[in-house]
């Protein structure tokens, strides 16, 4: 397996790709790993040693002691759901003390973005966006409207009572203004400040100027591994507009959540499925909202691993991944899942979509366009042999390899890694 320098892992589908397992694996040949966009909305999941370790803002470079983690500036941060997971992390005996950095630029998800997150959903109705109530997109509004935003870096300065007391009263306001009863406004300024200066004592010791620390590192030729999240469908920008997170999810993402120009990545591991999923509302032209759809969620225990909501489930669709492939400028791809797959009779991969009568090769850019795309579909046998056991490539059923095969051959990237299952071990090691 060859390590380069900086490495980016990143999601090509709509999040939930097991980005986690293979930041896992590849963090032993790094020293630092970024988590650099997102929020508490993002899960991971991690199995080691048979146990799984759910994450949503620690870096899943954290079982590994020797490594430096840092979660970036692009990150918006809630503390509270932070130090229960660093809580919940020290109880199972990982170590989490200098290896976990953060950087004072990340924005603080506050009690009002709760409470605008959940009055915004009900105002707005129809068809959901896929939000998860984490306050995360009024954060980064805030972020972008910056008069009423909190970084980390503020919650340690003498006039952050006073910036509590000046939000406070405009958010009052604008709670009003989305429809919130006098009852549901229970924001008391002297409250959120003791609240928060309780959080920002307890973090202390991980906070840091992250963005000077990952420039100093990257000129001294450390190992940098960055960690994506959610998923590239979901880019604010390039992803399936509104349908979307609130940050860039693509490989675009990188420098500016973390600070590090682009010229410095040397290899971008592109993540997929050997199907696909979604969460939330938003066109799937691939989805099998039928017993197809329903085995899949069964077996791939397709549930969200912060949200529990079950995920919507269809066949893989290579027009979409191959347009986040490019987006994210992937190197490599690593088929995740293989084994879901495995007690079916036959697998359907979309080649190509049909819009409005005509064939195309391109992912629409508009999502009422890609409401009305047709599939166009391939078949393949499937092996339905079992294949949780099996560690090298040769070793899988032809049909499996062939699938595997088609698949890059249809993104237009090699496939280097093959997962078969949770466990570390469970991961196939491809040329690539």
């Amino acid at each position: 397996m060859l390590i380069v320098s900086v490495t980016c892992v990143v999601g090509l589908q709509w999040g939930d790709e097991a980005k986690g397992k293979i930041v896992d694996l590849l963090t032993e040949g790094h020293d630092v790993v970024v988590r650099y966009q997102g929020g508490s909305n993002a899960g991971h999941t991690v199995v080691a040693g048979g146990q799984s370790y759910k994450l949503s803002l620690v870096p899943s470079g954290i079982f590994r002691s020797q490594v430096q983690c840092v979660v970036a500036g692009g990150v918006v941060l809630n503390p509270a759901s932070l130090l229960d997971e660093i809580d919940g992390l020290t109880s199972r005996n990982v170590p989490v003390g200098k290896n976990l950095m953060i950087s004072d630029r990340a924005h603080v998800v506050c009690p009002w973005h709760f409470d605008e997150d959940r009055l915004l959903d009900k105002l707005t109705g129809g068809e959901a966006i896929g939000t998860t109530l984490r306050g995360i997109g009024p954060c980064y509004r805030d972020k972008v409207g910056r008069s009423l935003a909190v970084r980390l870096g503020d919650m340690y300065r003498e006039g952050f009572r006073d910036q509590i007391a000046r939000i406070v009263p405009a958010k009052r306001q604008i709670l009003a203004g989305l429809g919130a009863t006098p009852d549901e406004i229970r924001l008391d300024a002297d409250e959120i400040y003791e609240q928060y200066r309780g959080y920002a004592d307890r973090l202390a010791p991980h906070v840091a100027d992250t963005t000077a620390y990952l420039l100093d590192a990257v000129e001294s030729d450390k190992r940098i591994l960055f960690e994506g999240a959610q998923g590239a469908l979901l880019d604010i920008d390039h992803g399936t507009f509104p349908f979307v997170t609130s940050s860039n999810s693509s490989g675009v993402g990188v420098s500016s959540g973390s600070g590090v120009p682009g010229r410095y990545v040397t290899k971008v591991v592109g993540i997929v499925k050997a199907y696909t999923t979604r969460v939330g509302g938003g066109p799937f032209p691939t989805e099998q909202d039928n017993e197809i759809g329903q085995h899949i969620r069964d077996q791939g225990n397709e549930y969200g691993t912060v949200t529990r909501r079950p995920r919507r489930c269809g066949w893989f669709d290579a027009v979409a991944a191959r347009y986040t492939a490019r987006l994210s400028g992937v190197d490599v791809l690593s088929v995740m899942l293989l084994d879901v797959l495995s007690q079916l009779p036959e697998l359907q991969v979309c080649t190509a979509y049909e819009l409005d009568g005509q064939r195309i090769n391109h992912f629409p850019s508009h999502v009422d366009d890609l409401r009305r795309v047709v599939p166009v579909y391939e078949t393949l046998p499937g092996w339905q042999e079992e294949i949780t056991a099996v560690r090298r490539v040769e070793d899988l059923p032809k049909k499996a390899r062939a699938y595997v095969d088609r698949i890059a051959a249809l993104v237009g990237r090699p496939v280097g890694m093959i997962s078969v299952g949770p466990d570390r071990e469970q991961t196939i090691f491809a040329e690539a």
